[in-house]
């Protein structure tokens, strides 16, 4: 029997713009499963993990989080991620998972085509590239609430590319990402929001969906199982620096003065849900991609996946969706599960839509004939 490859989410993100945060919120929501970090710690030793440990998930346990302070690990694979990645892959038992975070002026690229090395790909898996930006600051025509900081971080890292103006590497590190995820939109009007989504689409030469996410509040099904890691190798082995996308970081039209923070309009802890259908033979494939694909963009649809039974065909076909984007394919016999498996024999398919909550899923039931469970 083939071993189960770990599957590991690469968490990139500028100084102060929410990395920790997200992260403490998905160990929050672990629901059983064991979480490993490799933490590229900067400055103050200790700070990323010990706000980690402080979650009292049962996922931050000591043994499974590696500090790494030595410079970026983006900068020195070899170094420490290899070894880093090989004692957590060496545990027994090894962890479900594995997260790890860059230092905040890191390139993931190098370090996702580290996962390409035969000693890491056999037993781990990239599940995907995920890359968190300041809301507000963005709104303001900023890449970081303090610039000053972030050059400051810059300047101590030896191993770090101190020429390359601070927009160009934002910008390679939209490129990597395979999600992105907008933070601390608690702090932002709604106004706000979509200038930053505006700006976002404007940046980016790839379909990427956009998770918007508060302090108390992330969607760990919508980060978690992306299964995106030849897309995350297609993206990184683009060159890092084509920015024919680029725009003015520096908006003429931002006004500091109307940024009233106004929270009205806030969704919460209450901002997502996950929803189970269960639905009837399909007549095709291209109806339910079709609706899929229209519930998603802002406020609807971040994931769906499922298995699906069409009519005439003996395997399930299987959706895997991350924002618009909508992959389909029919089934090996040994993919479906114990759950898939008996709704199969009943001739039904199973799909599980994960998003904001105003989705309009009961629409996407009537129109699929799905019955929401």
């Amino acid at each position: 029997m083939l071993q189960q490859r770990i599957p590991a989410t690469v968490i990139t993100g500028f100084l102060g713009a929410g990395k920790t945060t997200l992260i403490r919120n998905l160990l929050m929501k672990a629901d059983g499963e064991r979480l490993a970090l490799i933490i590229n710690e900067f400055g103050d030793v200790g700070v990323d993990a010990s706000l980690a440990k402080e979650c009292g998930a049962a996922s931050c346990d000591a043994d499974s989080i590696i500090e790494l302070a030595n410079g970026c690990i983006c900068c020195t694979v070899a170094d420490d991620f290899m070894p880093s990645m090989e004692a957590l892959l060496n545990q027994s038992p090894p962890p479900d998972r594995i997260i790890i975070e860059t230092s905040g002026l890191a390139l993931p690229q190098p370090l996702v085509q580290a996962f390409q090395w035969p000693s890491i790909r056999t037993r781990a898996m990239l599940d995907g590239v995920v890359t968190v930006v300041d809301g507000p600051a963005l709104a303001m025509g900023q890449v970081a609430n303090d610039m000053g900081a972030l050059e400051a971080q810059r300047q101590l890292d030896p191993e770090l590319d101190h020429d390359t103006p601070i927009n160009e590497l934002f910008h390679d590190q939209l490129s990597a990402a395979n999600i992105l995820v907008m933070a601390k939109t608690d702090l932002m009007t709604d106004a706000d929001k979509i200038k930053v989504r505006e700006k976002l689409g404007r940046l980016m030469a790839n379909d990427t969906p956009v998770i918007e996410t508060n302090a108390g509040n992330a969607p760990m099904g919508a980060i978690f199982g992306l299964g995106l890691e030849d897309e995350a190798f297609a993206r990184s082995a683009h060159s890092l620096h084509d920015h024919h996308h680029h725009d003015d970081d520096h908006d003429d039209d931002d006004d500091d003065d109307d940024h009233h923070h106004d929270h009205d309009h806030d969704h919460g802890h209450d901002a997502f849900k996950t929803v189970i259908m269960t639905l009837p033979p399909l007549g095709n494939s291209v109806d339910i991609v079709n609706a899929i694909r229209d519930l998603a963009g802002p406020g609807g649809m971040l994931r769906a996946k499922g298995f699906l039974a069409v009519q005439g065909k003996v395997a399930p076909l299987v959706i895997q969706a991350v924002g618009s984007r909508v992959d389909h394919y029919y089934a090996q016999a040994d993919m479906t599960g114990d759950s898939q498996d008996s709704d199969m024999a009943a001739g039904l398919g199973r799909l599980v839509v994960i998003g904001y909550a105003d989705m309009d899923v009961s629409g996407l039931a009537e129109r699929i004939g799905g019955h929401i469970t």
